[in-house]
């Protein structure tokens, strides 16, 4: 019954999430100021739209972006779609069709004159005719944003710590019980473990959409991802030396204890919530590269069911080797299978890590 519930709120969330479509088009109809709270060159703009009632003279739609993480989205969207190189994305900022205004001063002395000109002209022939984001679309023809979720999520999916994880959970199981029970604890602990990942996931997004990611933040994701890819294709090649992307040797007699100390799904469940953190040191850089990617990309939406789906390919394996070992498969077989392909795991991570990191420094995501 337990297990039934768990896996019906899994599901309820990947309907609601996982369907769920985002269409960031931006309108170049439109005027925008967009200001932070607490700036004082923001205050004198809006002063100054206050006193020549330009609010009610123009179709101006004011945006604050400190604090409002929408709004940061379409400030970065709008500037994207302009060509605006991140040096010269500050506030205040006016964006009249496709013509940006920085700083009190210029906003000051040109605004009135480039509206008027503006609303002189016909944008709307212009926009239907030549639409930025559908055009874009259209030559891209892939969202590399969801590619780049995939493949991390495929990176950690097959990551030889999870791995590792769940053969030692499957046999300490099926010494005390059957296949069954064994089955039904691996599902209890792919479970705990999608919970409390996307929980974490989702925790993390929301403190990088408060704390806003720069430009040079993002850049140091992307060199993050260039790190643990030529970290993980230095375990192809000289396994063992130095620095190993897995769990620390000197965790793993603590952990296979903790494991074996699983004897049921409900254990196996809650033990899921105290493995995830030990996982973390092994598991986490491609969740970190894209919950960075996530929170300069994505709408609040489009992240959560990107988490989801992330989280979903994680624990794919999981349930896998559960229904495995369920239909007769030897955990001990499987653990010397694992043994045998950790360089290749190693190698497939690292390329990926690597591509991610060079499609973000080039600016394609």
């Amino acid at each position: 019954m337990l297990l039934k519930r768990l896996f019906t709120i899994i599901f309820i969330i990947l309907v609601v999430f996982g369907t769920a479509v985002v269409v960031n088009a931006q309108d170049f109809s439109k005027m925008y100021l967009f200001y932070g709270t607490g700036c004082p060159h923001c205050g004198q703009v809006e002063s100054f739209f206050e006193e020549e009632d330009l609010f009610n003279r123009y179709p101006v739609e004011k945006k604050e972006i400190y604090f409002d993480r929408e709004n940061a989205l379409l400030f970065n969207e709008l500037l994207d779609e302009l060509g605006v190189p991140s040096e010269r994305r500050g506030v205040p900022l006016v964006v009249i069709g496709d013509k940006v205004i920085v700083g009190d001063r210029p906003i000051l002395n040109n605004f009135v004159a480039e509206a008027d000109k503006f609303l002189g002209e016909s944008g709307a022939d212009k926009i239907e005719k030549n639409p930025p984001n559908e055009e874009k679309e259209k030559e891209s023809g892939l969202d590399l944003t969801l590619a780049a979720v995939v493949g991390a999520s495929v990176v950690d999916a097959v990551n030889p710590c999870a791995f590792a994880v769940l053969i030692i959970l499957m046999g300490a199981i099926l010494a005390a019980g059957d296949g069954r029970k064994a089955f039904k604890a691996g599902l209890a602990f792919a479970a705990s473990i999608f919970i409390s990942y996307f929980l974490m996931g989702l925790g993390l997004y929301k403190a990088l959409g408060i704390g806003g990611i720069s430009g040079l933040f993002y850049k140091i994701v992307g060199w993050l991802a260039i790190a643990l890819g030529l970290l993980n294709l230095k375990d192809y090649f000289w396994y063992g030396k130095g620095f190993l992307m897995e769990v620390p040797m000197s965790w793993r007699p603590k952990l296979k204890s903790l494991l074996k100390s699983a004897t049921s799904p409900k254990g196996a469940f809650g033990i899921g919530f105290i493995v995830s953190l030990i996982l973390l040191p092994c598991t986490s850089g491609p969740y970190i590269v894209i919950l960075a990617m996530l929170a300069e990309k994505a709408t609040y939406i489009k992240a959560v069911s990107y988490l989801v789906l992330y989280n979903l390919i994680f624990i794919s394996p999981m349930v896998l080797i559960s229904y495995a070992v369920y239909k007769g498969f030897d955990p001990a077989k499987a653990e010397e299978m694992r043994q045998k392909r950790l360089r290749t795991l190693h190698l497939f991570a690292g390329i990926i890590m690597l591509a991610m990191g060079i499609v973000i420094l080039m600016g394609w995501i």
